[in-house]
């Protein structure tokens, strides 16, 4: 059976797409998937190891340069990848005209199916034309969470019941940056494109006061120098706290994966701490919990929601509970 999903973006929508690996893997063992994903994205999506093939999309970078000649030779090599295989299954579950452009370009097998979303949940960008392109549209909740959604559409083009918990089958990178302490540490993820679902600056610096009882540094990752100039604004009020250089994707992933705890607003890098199941502390200020709460581990708690961001209380209280946890898994392990 070969199988090809299409998800392309964003980075923590990518992530949540990653469990309907494990599931078709679960019920067709010898299934090839293969994956078509912004190539921001690509790197992300081989660290899951069932994928055999990934398709790299460049739309964002494709469209400021189409009459550039290197931009067409990229987007004709691109339309014959995703059309050497015939695929028995085409499974879109992004719901854009984009994404259905692609699942239109794709091969079917003969007999084959293209298999998409009917319809699109609470707030999300959902597009309808996207439809013309499916051979089966599969509906489902408003509100259901953006990894479920996905896991539902799977199963039911392939026939298969979900009665597991999400598994997103990440492999570990074998990475170790300079800057990383050889000791445990922690991280704040504070740092997000929406200024809304920010926590304030206050908050974190109280929140570092309070785990310098760990004696664990914090490290401060950013993205851009408007994050940077946060995070050396928070780091002058926090004697426990590093501001990092400039990291790759791999290098922000090797951060997460590895840390003692993350603490951290709605974005994709607490996502993926979250997906390797990295003790982790998820803050929602307005966005709503629902659509990406990490519920598939007790190493992860959630707090706050749309306009009700929580307390540093409130988080020292979640850290309390991880610590114990991690203590008694540790304590078992030893025996």
């Amino acid at each position: 059976m070969k199988i090809l999903l299409i998800r392309v973006s964003s980075l923590g929508d990518v992530l949540h797409n990653m469990p309907i690996v494990d599931d078709i893997k679960a019920h067709y063992p010898d299934a090839q998937i293969d994956w078509v994903v912004e190539e921001a994205y690509v790197n992300l999506v081989k660290l899951q190891p069932k994928v055999n093939k990934v398709i790299a999309y460049a739309q964002r970078r494709w469209r400021k340069s189409l009459g550039n000649k290197t931009t067409r030779t990229e987007i004709k090599h691109f339309y014959r990848t995703l059309r050497e295989e015939a695929y028995d299954f085409i499974i879109e579950t992004q719901g854009l005209l984009k994404t259905g452009i692609i699942m239109g370009l794709a091969r079917k097998a003969k007999n084959g199916k293209k298999i998409g979303l009917a319809n699109g949940t609470e707030g999300s960008g959902y597009e309808g034309i996207s439809r013309i392109f499916h051979d089966l549209s599969i509906p489902v909740d408003r509100r259901t969470h953006a990894v479920q959604r996905g896991r539902i559409v799977a199963a039911a083009a392939l026939g298969y019941a979900i009665n597991t918990p999400a598994s997103f089958g990440l492999q570990k990178l074998d990475l170790h940056p300079d800057w990383m302490p050889n000791e445990p540490y922690i991280v704040f993820f504070h740092a997000t494109a929406g200024e809304s679902k920010k926590w304030p600056r206050d908050h974190w610096i109280d929140c570092a006061g309070d785990l310098r009882i760990t004696g664990w540094p914090i490290l401060l990752p950013w993205g851009n120098a408007a994050e940077k100039a946060e995070a050396e604004a928070m780091a002058e009020h926090m004697p426990n706290a590093q501001v990092l250089p400039k990291l790759s994707m791999q290098e922000a992933t090797v951060l997460a994966q590895r840390a003692a705890l993350v603490i951290g607003v709605d974005t994709g890098l607490v996502h993926i701490a979250a997906a390797y199941e990295t003790p982790t502390i998820e803050i929602y200020c307005d966005s709503p919990r629902w659509k990406t709460e990490g519920n598939w581990s007790p190493k992860i708690i959630n707090l706050g929601d749309k306009g009700m961001p929580p307390s540093v209380a409130e988080v020292e209280i979640a850290f309390e509970h991880l610590l114990k946890e991690t203590q008694k898994v540790g304590a078992i392990n030893e025996a």
